[in-house]
């Protein structure tokens, strides 16, 4: 105790030095108990509240309004009322009383007919070359009735079933024989009474050679008659 009285008295002598030494080894103290000082003013007042409400953001609170309704569709046109219109009835008929009508007498009149035109006297017509009449076509191939000479004779097949059937007959064949003697055409001119032995007939003159047709030196076109005879053998 003496040796602490005897410091301080011996530092008494500066006193800024004791203030400094007092301030280093009291300052932390004091600062914490101002500290607490200000935080109990703070809570006892509210303003640490409001603080704290400042400080931190509040809840924003977000209402979805709903979109408004679509305006009403217009309404359709009414349609037009129809007026029925009474049909008026026609009007009666308007009688008119017959008029005499009088002839007043014409008297009579000539008309003059208009002057009758000049006579027209035609000159003769020019003489008209006439065209000689055209030469009458050249003549076919004459028809040898009579007198056929052949090379090879037509050789007709009896068809089979002609043959079964018991059918006979005579075919007149139109043929005719070019410059050559060989059948170009060959007709039926009469036929014997069945289409299967007349074809046999045609088809044995066009297999047939004939001698060829001369005139004046000159083999020509000519028809033939040439009768053929079916017949069974009894």
């Amino acid at each position: 105790m003496s040796a602490m009285t005897f410091s301080t008295d011996a530092g008494m002598g500066d006193p800024t030095a004791v203030v400094a030494k007092l301030r280093a080894k009291f300052g932390p103290f004091a600062a914490v108990i101002a500290i607490h000082a200000v935080l109990f003013y703070l809570i006892s007042s509210g303003l640490l509240h409001r603080m704290v409400e400042v400080a931190i953001p509040q809840a924003v609170m977000v209402t979805f309004v709903a979109p408004p309704p679509p305006p009403p569709k217009p309404a359709a046109p009414a349609a037009p009322k129809t007026v029925a219109i009474a049909r008026l009835r026609p009007p009666p008929p308007v009688v008119v009383p017959p008029t005499a009508i009088v002839q007043a007498p014409v008297p009579n009149t000539i008309t003059a007919s208009p002057p009758s035109a000049p006579a027209v006297v035609e000159a003769p017509a020019a003489p008209v070359a006439v065209a000689a009449p055209p030469a009458p076509p050249s003549a076919g191939p004459k028809t040898i009735t009579s007198g056929v000479e052949y090379i090879q004779p037509p050789q007709p097949v009896y068809p089979t079933m002609s043959k079964r059937m018991g059918e006979q007959g005579k075919v007149v064949l139109l043929i005719l024989v070019n410059e050559k003697g060989m059948p170009d055409q060959v007709r039926v001119q009469s036929s014997s009474g069945s289409s299967r032995l007349d074809e046999a007939g045609r088809q044995a003159a066009l297999r047939a050679v004939f001698k060829p047709h001369v005139e004046d030196g000159h083999a020509v076109a000519v028809y033939v008659i040439v009768p053929l005879t079916f017949q069974l053998a009894s």
